[in-house]
């Protein structure tokens, strides 16, 4: 389905940021010695064994302090415990335990959540016993680790892990096609839901901002089934002042992670923003289906040569997403909406396509004698045979006798012909090289 949440959580300075940016394998929240430095959740993509998973670094919790960042950081670890599927309860090996881990601990388990319990800083075998206090808190057996030293986080994982299947993966949703509508406040995503649905399931409002959180829907139609998630809209980060909406930001693209296609959604009276192509930027780099849909088309005076143009100055802007389809419609009226599932499930046909290994080394070859790869230094790529590996999207590996031969036009050339002879309009596709002795 998609990748796990995880959320680190736990009074301020226990060692939360250093835990994240170590499973994260890089430096991403600030790690200083004063309580309370991340203020806002941070997020990056971590994995242990096959599982992939998204982590987010909370702000500390002190629940019984009303100083208005305090209170603020608290708003935030609640969003981030309601959004993960597993937390991480971090305490202080060395500091034992205190009423604020204690009341920490109340709230975590009125979440309902599964909680590993893990007692940070411990840095040697003496301090093994300073775990046991912590049964007290009764969530569990507390697993010991060393975040600075990065000692126990293989087994704080492996109990992390357990949850993943339960709390993820569904099986009935499989079936489903998962449709993420992402854009701008107030571009009219709620209203393209309702009209789909032909209910009024998503409030739908003229204030920008009213879909806080990421909201699905199930839908079956004669196209097929579908799970449409409505996103909160993204606003440039200096209009982002609310903690609940900068929080928005992450579900967004978790819903993107998610999601097998994505709808960058615009207003056509508007037109596009250096946020939609972020944010469509990271559906692209995860090579998902896309499409991009603008909407309010009837409010704008259009001659004959009105939607070509429009078209072209999006392309224009979009370059990197020339698989694209785009589509022009009012939510309003009801204008080709009845498109929009076809459409997007014509890009969830080609992101899950597969095609055979003799066929797909008949267009590579033929490729090949067209326009052999140029010399790179004083090698020649030579291309053994290709295979794909995976869909969803369609990932190819192409064995070689020398990656560092290898040449970015020619790259595009191959992509460019595979897309030409198999059909991959609407969806992100993958080509790793593999060096293959000869």
């Amino acid at each position: 389905m998609g990748k796990p949440i995880v959320a680190i959580v736990g009074r301020p300075n226990v060692g939360k940021s250093t835990l994240f940016n170590k499973l994260a394998g890089k430096r991403i929240s600030i790690v200083q010695d004063t309580p309370g430095v991340t203020r806002d959740r941070v997020y990056a993509e971590a994995e242990w064994l096959s599982y992939n998973f998204t982590m987010i670094d909370t702000g500390g919790i002190e629940p019984e302090n009303n100083d208005i960042i305090i209170k603020q950081m608290r708003r935030q670890a609640n969003i981030a415990i309601e959004t993960a599927d597993v937390i991480i309860f971090i305490v202080d090996g060395k500091e034992g335990l205190t009423a604020a881990d204690s009341e920490v601990a109340t709230m975590l388990r009125k979440s309902k959540k599964p909680v590993v319990l893990v007692v940070n800083k411990v840095d040697n075998l003496k301090d093994e016993n300073n775990a046991y206090e912590f049964y007290n808190l009764g969530i569990g057996d507390p697993v010991t680790i060393s975040a600075g030293q990065g000692l126990g986080l293989g087994d704080m994982l492996d109990e992390v892990v357990k949850y993943f299947d339960k709390s993820v993966y569904d099986a009935d949703e499989d079936e489903y096609i998962r449709i993420a509508m992402i854009g701008k406040p107030n571009v009219g995503k709620s209203s393209l839901i309702n009209k789909l649905l032909g209910e009024e399931r998503v409030i739908v409002s003229d204030i920008p901002g009213t879909t806080r959180d990421s909201i699905d829907s199930h839908l079956e139609t004669a196209e097929g089934k579908f799970i449409l998630v409505d996103t909160a809209g993204l606003r440039r980060k200096s209009k982002v002042k609310e903690e609940i909406e900068r929080y928005s930001v992450i579900r967004t693209y978790t819903a993107i992670e998610r999601a097998d296609v994505c709808i960058l959604m615009i207003d056509a009276t508007e037109g596009i923003t250096e946020q939609d192509e972020k944010i469509i930027g990271y559906a692209h780099e995860l090579r998902k289906a896309i499409m991009v849909i603008v909407n309010k088309w009837d409010l704008v005076e259009k001659d004959g040569k009105t939607l070509d143009k429009f078209k072209k100055e999006l392309q224009g802007n979009l370059k990197f997403l020339s698989y694209a389809e785009y589509l022009f419609i009012s939510a309003l009226t009801g204008q080709r909406t009845h498109k929009v599932l076809q459409v997007a499930k014509y890009c969830y046909d080609n992101y899950n396509k597969r095609i055979s290994t003799g066929i797909l080394n008949d267009v590579i070859s033929k490729a090949v004698l067209m326009k052999e790869p140029p010399v790179v230094g004083i090698k020649r790529m030579k291309i053994y045979y290709a295979t794909q590996v995976a869909t969803k999207p369609p990932k190819f590996v192409f064995f070689v006798n020398d990656e560092s031969a290898r040449h970015f036009s020619y790259e595009r050339y191959l992509e460019n012909q595979l897309r030409d002879s198999f059909d991959f309009k609407g969806t992100g596709i993958q080509i790793e090289y593999r060096q293959r002795k000869e």
